[in-house]
């Protein structure tokens, strides 16, 4: 038997009223079938009339909910509250961009706390992302106040200084700041806090990314901050979102010997080349271009001869993550840990702001298609 709609499904999936479905159905747009006295429509039909329209129904219905102040992208432009993110890159540190995002207040010189160092017990094949993971799992389980809403920046601050902790020592900190901190972390070379300090800041947010989405879900169910933090970094553990830069440092890897002959097996095989593109921005990615600038002073990137054989497209920030985490000699999956650790300052300024709206307002009601009673 055909799956069905009722009427007030269709119109959830159309994104229209009940009656504008009716209409549909006397402009012979739709179909409508009466099963136990009641109008019933084939999902197959909605589905196409949905995408002939634009609909985006029951997901429009929750993300248009979403009111934020603290990211803006427009005309391939990031903003951080009003101000450019390259330009607070270039001029301010990763923590009072954090305090900033959270707070909206101004600070210089501001500083985390020690983090706390969590011991655990992970096999080989654990990634950096993995022991980030477990990381805030444990700090959570180890914070009596957790569920304390009001101290999400002493939270925040916190929480990022003991994942950064986590991560296994390959040289000395030169610093207290966090991009000090995380260098010695992350690359055996002679630490370049200052290209770090940039990377964390351009990443620290992005408007309503999957990983902020689950985050403001979470915390729209009152969820303490490390379970709000912990559901974004499951988002972001997905292929097309956190780990897209791993893989575009194998590419990069690749590509060091052998730009064309890389990029070559790429375009042989069907596979699109990584660390381009982007589904919000048109003609360029603003982080990117910042870090790779910053890069080049550095000496020639790998990234340069690639992306000269891309002229339809664009780099994008998988792609700049990739080439700094090459150049220093970081792990594979460096990039993925850096990409998280400045993410948590975004997730918990969108989890501030979503503590303070009604909470479960994203409950959506599901289309079913199954077999009815």
């Amino acid at each position: 038997m055909e799956s069905m709609l009722t009427t007030n499904q269709a119109a959830r999936r159309l994104g229209v009223k009940p009656a504008t479905v009716y209409a549909y159905v006397s402009r012979g747009l739709l179909t409508s079938k009466k099963v136990n006295r009641s109008s019933m429509f084939g999902v197959a039909e909605v589905e196409a009339l949905a995408q002939r329209t634009g609909a985006r129904g029951a997901v429009a219905a929750v993300t248009d909910r979403i009111r934020t102040r603290i990211s803006l992208l427009e005309n391939d432009r990031l903003f951080y509250r009003g101000r450019s993110v390259p330009a607070l890159a270039g001029t301010r540190r990763f923590e009072d961009v954090a305090h900033w995002l959270w707070t909206e207040i101004d600070s210089t010189d501001l500083q985390f706390p020690e983090g706390q160092e969590i011991w655990m017990a992970l096999p080989d094949s654990a990634t950096l992302t993995d022991r980030v993971r477990v990381a805030v799992a444990l700090a959570g389980a180890g914070d009596p106040l957790r569920f304390d809403l009001d101290r999400g920046v002493t939270t925040a601050k916190s929480l990022i200084a003991d994942v950064v902790e986590s991560l296994p020592l390959i040289g000395r900190p030169h610093g207290t700041d966090i991009a000090d901190r995380l260098w010695a972390r992350l690359s055996p070379l002679p630490p370049q806090p200052d290209l770090l300090n940039a990377a964390l800041i351009l990443l620290a947010d992005h408007d309503l990314a999957i990983s902020t989405m689950a985050a403001r879900v979470a915390a729209s169910a009152h969820a303490h901050p490390y379970a709000v933090v912990s559901a974004g970094l499951g988002a972001m553990e997905g292929q097309k979102h956190g780990t897209a830069t791993t893989i575009a440092h194998r590419f990069l890897a690749q590509a060091e010997s052998d730009p064309m002959g890389a990029v070559a097996e790429n375009l042989r095989s069907g596979v699109p080349i990584p660390g381009f593109g982007h589904r919000v921005y048109q003609q360029r990615d603003p982080r990117a271009d910042h870090l790779l600038a910053l890069l080049r002073s550095h000496g020639d990137l790998v990234a340069d001869k690639v992306i000269g054989t891309q002229q339809q497209t664009f780099p994008n920030i998988d792609l700049a993550l990739a080439q700094f985490g090459l150049m220093f000699e970081m792990r594979p999956d460096a990039g993925e840990a850096i990409f998280a650790i400045a993410r948590i300052v975004g997730w918990i300024a969108h989890a501030m702001e979503e503590y303070k709206e009604p909470g479960l307002r994203f409950r959506a009601l599901g289309v079913y298609t199954g077999d009815r009673p």
